[in-house]
């Protein structure tokens, strides 16, 4: 087994594979060995090209829900399960930020921030929970999670997925022909959505200009989802109230770059849910033993759809 990544401990999940599959030959790169040798490859962002210099791989697993930094590659071998890592423990916390935020917008954080640096003591009118439209763009296991905590403290939440979705107390709207009904009914927006070639860049000035009047965006799906400019734009014109963000086109952030010092934008470091070796490790090990049981893997990814 081989293990690359820029962001995750490979001590870590040798510890936990190891743990599970006693004797795994778990080979940390650069110290790869012989490259036929290589079966099964966890990896983040690996350079393009990569994952082509091993003849005998059998499965690739990416370290997060995300497959999209592995379908970047134009080199990409064609043959080995391509699987993504769903762990409820990432689940957990990716809804835990979202609500984060949610609450953040709801309870005025930014207007009482802003009062606060002016050392104005004021109080801002109360805001009723039930009436506040909370939008989740994709409800997969992580939208799905984060739908249900949301609603969970009596917040009028729906979500948009390009299949009807069945999740208790959330307004399930599918397909491109709801779209535009979920966005006219959404005052936070929080996006959830993978990466694919559909939704590349999905949101941009003109699903801004369908959110309410005083919107807010959230997104911690993926970073090449938002057009920065078109996001900017709407901020400074007061359309959009504000947006926190935890993905970027560039990652990390440019220092020069204007979500920084933006008054109505908050920066977080990709960091709403982190990948976790010793949750993540049993759906590892499972599909491991699948791959070379001959089995199907668990969530393994249509490499059509890149989902």
């Amino acid at each position: 087994m081989l293990f690359r990544s820029p962001n995750d401990s490979s001590a870590a999940w040798r510890k936990s594979l190891s743990e599970r599959i006693p004797g795994i030959d778990f080979r940390a790169d650069p110290d790869i060995g012989d490259p036929a040798d290589v079966e099964f490859a966890l990896v983040w962002k690996v350079p393009a090209g990569y994952l082509k210099q091993f003849p005998n791989l059998k499965a690739i697993c990416s370290l997060g829900q995300g497959v999209d930094h592995i379908f970047a590659d134009p080199e990409l071998p064609r043959g080995p399960h391509i699987i993504r890592l769903v762990d409820p423990w990432m689940g957990r916390a990716m809804a835990e930020w979202v609500l984060l935020q949610v609450l953040r917008f709801h309870r005025q954080g930014p207007e009482y921030e802003e009062l606060q640096r002016r050392r104005e003591w004021k109080s801002l009118p109360a805001p009723e929970t039930s009436t506040r439209r909370v939008g989740i763009l994709g409800l997969g296991a992580l939208g799905a999670e984060a739908a249900t905590t949301v609603a969970a403290l009596g917040f009028d939440v729906a979500g948009w997925s390009r299949t009807r979705k069945s999740i208790p107390n959330v307004k399930s709207y599918a397909g491109p022909e709801e779209f535009d009904a979920f966005l006219a009914r959404t005052d936070i927006l929080c996006g959830l959505l993978p990466l694919t070639p559909e939704t590349r860049n999905l949101m941009d000035a003109e699903l801004f200009a369908k959110l309410p009047k005083g919107a807010y965006v959230v997104n911690s799906g993926r970073g090449q989802q938002l057009v920065e400019a078109d996001l900017l734009a709407a901020l400074d014109s007061g359309h959009i109230a504000g947006a926190s963000l935890d993905v970027f086109q560039v990652e990390p952030l440019p220092t020069d770059h204007p979500f920084w010092t933006h008054p109505k934008v908050q920066v977080w470091p990709h960091v709403s849910a982190q990948t976790n070796a010793d949750s993540g490790a049993d759906q590892v090990a499972e599909n491991i033993r699948r791959v070379f049981a001959g089995e199907k893997p668990i969530n393994e990814v249509d490499p059509d759809r890149q989902y």
